[in-house]
């Protein structure tokens, strides 16, 4: 689940997703006369397996003064293929830019630029887009794509699918738009959820998230990448029933299920669970809600290996009030978090509440009356094994702020 600590909104939307971020578990046509092309095959692509994809959040630049610099000199630049920019908004039945501020405005002064040069007051482009540029003129194979909707703004995917083409027709003006020509190498639509419920309760149907996925690849062509993150609900009934994964995934390049987020303190009482198990595990709550139940399903659909990757979770979900070490206890309410109650990233945690035990391939540790569950390098290697094993075609995570400045979780992924 992918959920913005944007200033403006924290303060309702992080209640409203206490409440209800369990339900919302991870965890028309094209161009007239014209046949969509299926996501094409690209020579020049990262090798089978080897794709690194890992989110930047707009909203970082400030609370967290996270910086695109700080992807550079914490080496994840080197081991990064890809980079989801989160989030642009869908609003209208349209894309649209998020926060323009700071996607194209804002001025980075010498010591937080990614060239070590001040920006001026008078130069045409600013801003998280310009140092993106800059990111890529000292990594020239690192690709960036725009990501639209998120856990706040999934509610416009509704008006969209009404008109998939119209939708379409916006966001190639947005996504190519000449002010910022270079940054953007493709599109990725993380709808949260089609035909189900996140934030709000979609209806668009089941086919309609295919038809909006088909619009956008013949508006953007076989050379742009497009990428979509998805629901890892492997339950019967569950969300990746409620949509025609299968037969969308023509369209994109790859598809990113959100196997994080299974169990979390918005379960006040719990019990507490690891919220990113890689498997199953005596005890565990939901028999499905686990890494390895996703990916099972999504392969059964019939969805390729290599279109499928891994999602990891740079942060811990804890709950506080908690007697017992071992997963499986009471709780009394989410432990207390740097942004948000029941959530801290990995960063802080290896220090204020280092690991104490691993299940079902992911860490978990007890420190006073809190409980947390989180990834460590050595998880991570595990979770790389099963990656390896399955054949998939990567790994993602969420997001690149919850690292450490020397990058210890990416270069656990390689």
């Amino acid at each position: 689940m992918h959920l913005p600590n944007l200033p403006r909104l924290r303060g309702a939307v992080a209640a409203l997703c206490t409440a209800v971020l369990g339900a919302g578990l991870l965890a028309g046509a094209g161009a007239a006369n014209a046949a969509p092309a299926a996501a094409p095959e690209r020579a020049t692509e990262a090798a089978a397996g080897s794709k690194v994809v890992g989110y930047f959040t707009e909203w970082g630049t400030y609370d967290r003064q996270y910086y695109v610099k700080n992807i550079e000199t914490s080496g994840s630049a080197d081991r990064l293929t890809h980079i989801n920019y989160a989030f642009g908004n869908v609003t209208g039945g349209k894309c649209a830019v998020g926060d323009s501020y700071a996607a194209t405005e804002r001025t980075y002064t010498a010591e937080e630029s990614v060239d070590g040069v001040a920006d001026t007051w008078d130069q045409p482009l600013r801003g998280t887009f310009n140092q993106l540029l800059e990111l890529k003129a000292k990594h020239p194979d690192l690709k960036v794509l725009w990501s639209f909707g998120g856990w706040t703004w999934s509610g416009g995917f509704a008006e969209a699918a009404k008109d998939p083409a119209a939708f379409a027709q916006s966001c190639y003006d947005l996504v190519e738009n000449s002010k910022w020509a270079d940054v953007f190498d493709g599109i990725d639509i993380d709808w949260e959820y089609p035909n189900a419920c996140g934030l709000t309760c979609d209806t668009s149907g089941r086919d309609a998230y295919g038809e909006v996925l088909k619009a956008l690849r013949a508006k953007f062509g076989a050379d742009s990448l497009i990428t979509s993150a998805i629901p890892a609900d492997a339950t019967s009934g569950g969300k990746l029933d409620a949509v025609d994964y299968a037969g969308a995934a023509q369209y994109v390049d790859w598809y990113n299920p959100m196997t994080y987020d299974f169990f979390g303190a918005w379960d006040a009482t719990g019990p507490t669970a690891p919220h990113s198990p890689l498997t199953s595990y005596d005890g565990i709550p939901k028999a499905d809600y686990h890494s390895s139940a996703t990916i099972a399903k999504l392969k059964g659909l019939g969805i390729p290996s290599e279109k499928l990757l891994l999602g990891i979770g740079f942060y811990g979900r804890g709950w506080t009030g908690v007697t017992q070490e071992a997963p499986g206890a009471t709780a009394t309410g989410p432990a207390a978090g740097t942004y948000e109650p029941g959530i801290e990233d990995y960063k802080v945690l290896k220090d204020t509440c280092p690991a104490t035990g691993t299940v079902a391939g992911t860490a978990y540790a007890k420190c006073g009356a809190d409980w947390w569950s989180y990834d460590t390098p050595q998880t991570i290697a595990t979770k790389m094994a099963f990656k390896d094993q399955e054949g998939l075609g990567g790994t993602f995570f969420w997001e690149l702020s919850g690292d450490t400045s020397g990058g210890e979780l990416i270069r656990a992924i390689g």
